[in-house]
């Protein structure tokens, strides 16, 4: 059973399409708490007004397992007063509710400036006055009847049973935020933001043990759009392989999971040693995640952060060499919360910044960090990055990874192109298990789909496939890239950080993409 997310009430499917407030409430209501932290000495506030709204939907071969919808609906408060950051939070969204949120927000600044070393500082950021946002959206998940979402999902599994599957379980994850920001700096901020993630996992059973291969959908910053295919979304990968691109088939690829679980169990299993890597967009998402995005968070670096697997080793002396090595050359990493389609899509942060695409790594070269507005000043700059986030209204803001990206190569090249180059290798699809030190350096993945490659030609799948290498060495061996057109999103629904923990969705860009001479292990030790 899918847990209820904290401070959620269960309601009908239908009560979600039933708004609370308008803009013009809102922002009276945000006015209440700006006038009263105000007046109290603050010199910041902000309040979030914020409902949130998600529905799980979980099968298994033939029945339904769960349907949860749930909406959770309060008000997060932040100030400074006493050059010190204090939060409060409350669902009782009245005049006398924030009023008493505030004085308690004020009360624990007050309180924390007794041992603050340092005062908060802020870059400045201009006031917007009041703007919106919204995901564009072609049809509305929240407005598709439960009855046609457990449908596709019972077809779905249906037509993997017949293809070979001896189980299946699919699940279908909606969230909507609907989030009013308002500051004493000036801006009132209504956002609407939608994200969808359909997916599975096919298991096939033999005589010596089980194979499983999961989904290949990328969650995705849309409508329920996603789940109508259009025949040029779908890509053709080696071996009859079919991947996706802005909408997603979870019926063909259910089928197709189902034939590869089965053929899993007899695949050779691989010798290990060095291979040259071709890594398809939904597999190497994963570790432009692990090995880019997260020793990039400026609190890791500074070692503020440490929860969900450490710190970095992506120091700042690294980065005031203005020389560090990331990666080759053709590494071109950049941060973006303004890609169509992406989870972290959004038009301002949780904290009232206009968002904006920059450069981490150029040209292999570590250039900058992923930053929010009283982080900035210690890098000597004068812009938060505009990646502050907070999962509800009742957790407070902290920095969160953007859209972190790698840019796709500038020559024409596409996957068979790469391919015909490599002469002893294996191409990896889909993403797997994997494992990482505490400082984002020393890691080990696996995938969903391994093929080898001879002599430029795709030949036989493989087993007990997982690579290793240290961060460093990774982006250094990275030698070709296929071009724009085969650049696609993989994402991250439920990224975990800070304590108590929240959880924010991410999408990680980037094209097929050739490694070599990489350290391949065969899990299983059976060869």
């Amino acid at each position: 059973m899918v847990p209820l997310p904290a401070f959620s009430r269960a309601i009908d499917p239908a009560a979600a399409l039933v708004p609370l407030l308008d803009v013009a409430q809102k922002k009276a209501l945000a006015d209440v708490v700006l006038n009263q932290a105000k007046g109290l000495g603050a010199s910041y506030a902000d309040c979030r007004i914020g409902r949130y709204l998600n529905q799980f939907i979980s099968t298994r071969e033939d029945r339904v397992q769960n349907i949860v919808s749930t909406e959770s609906f309060g008000a997060g408060i932040r100030v400074i007063a006493s050059g010190t950051w204090g939060f409060a939070a409350t669902n009782d969204v009245t005049p006398d509710g924030l009023k008493k949120a505030t004085q308690q927000a004020i009360a624990i600044a007050k309180a924390n400036a007794k041992i603050q070393k340092e005062p908060v500082q802020l870059v400045p950021v201009k006031g917007y006055g009041e703007v919106s946002w919204k995901t564009p959206l072609q049809k509305n998940a929240f407005e598709v009847p439960v009855k046609e979402k457990v449908d596709l999902l019972l077809n779905a599994n249906a037509k993997a049973m017949e293809a070979g599957a001896n189980f299946i379980n699919s699940n279908l994850f909606q969230v909507n935020e609907q989030k009013y920001f308002a500051s004493t700096d000036g801006s009132y901020i209504d956002q609407d933001i939608h994200r969808i993630w359909p997916t599975f996992s096919a298991t096939a059973t033999g005589k010596d043990g089980f194979r499983t291969r999961q989904a290949l959908s990328a969650p995705m910053g849309m409508g329920y759009e996603y789940l109508d295919v259009k025949p040029e979304d779908k890509i053709a990968g080696p071996n009859g392989l079919i991947l996706y691109n802005r909408s997603y088939d979870i019926v063909e690829d259910a089928v197709a999971a189902a034939q590869q679980a089965k053929a899993k169990l007899t695949a050779k299993s691989v010798q290990p040693g060095k291979y040259t890597l071709v890594l398809e967009p939904n597999h190497l998402g994963l570790t432009i995640h692990e090995s880019v995005g997260h020793p990039l968070e400026l609190d890791r670096v500074l070692g503020y952060e440490a929860n969900y697997a450490g710190t970095s080793f992506a120091t700042l002396d690294k980065w005031e060499t203005k020389s560090f090595e990331y990666g080759s050359k053709l590494v071109n990493i950049f941060a973006d919360k303004t890609q169509p389609g992406s989870l972290g899509a959004v038009g301002y942060d949780d904290e009232g910044v206009k968002t904006k695409r920059w450069d981490l790594i150029k040209n292999g070269i570590l250039v900058d960090y992923q930053k929010i507005r009283d982080q900035a000043h210690i890098l000597g700059q004068r812009e938060s990055d505009g990646c502050c986030y907070a999962d509800s209204w009742s957790s407070v803001q902290f920095q969160r990874m953007p859209n972190v990206s790698l840019a796709p190569g500038t020559e024409t090249r596409s996957v068979a192109d790469m391919i015909k180059g490599v002469e002893n290798g294996i191409y990896i699809a889909g993403r797997g298990s994997y494992s990482i030190d505490q400082q984002r350096y020393n890691f080990q993945f696996g995938g969903q789909l391994f093929y080898e490659i001879k002599n430029g030609e795709v030949t036989n799948m493989l087993e007990d496939v997982a690579y290793q290498a240290n961060t460093k060495e990774f982006w250094n061996s990275l030698t070709q890239l296929c071009d724009e057109s085969d650049y696609r999103l993989f994402g991250s629904f439920f990224d975990g950080k800070g304590q108590p923990s929240q959880i924010s969705s991410v999408s990680h860009g980037s094209p097929t993409s050739r490694f070599d001479a990489i350290n391949v292990i065969n899990t299983a030790r059976k060869i």
